[in-house]
């Protein structure tokens, strides 16, 4: 198991996106920003992967 340790900070509110949703929910050729943003660090095969969520 890897030493390596993710943090994820997803706090955002979208405003400038114009909506109401969250940022990270947001959809990007067809997934949600969140999700591209922890396929990238599965690579890394992290112990652990925290999201830290909220404005």
């Amino acid at each position: 198991m890897s030493d390596t340790h993710v943090v994820v900070l997803a706090a955002g509110k979208g405003t400038r996106m114009k909506s109401l949703e969250p940022k990270v929910v947001h959809r990007a050729l067809g997934v949600p920003l969140i999700e591209h943003v922890l396929r990238a660090a599965d690579p890394l095969r992290p112990q652990t992967t925290v999201v830290i969520l909220g404005h």
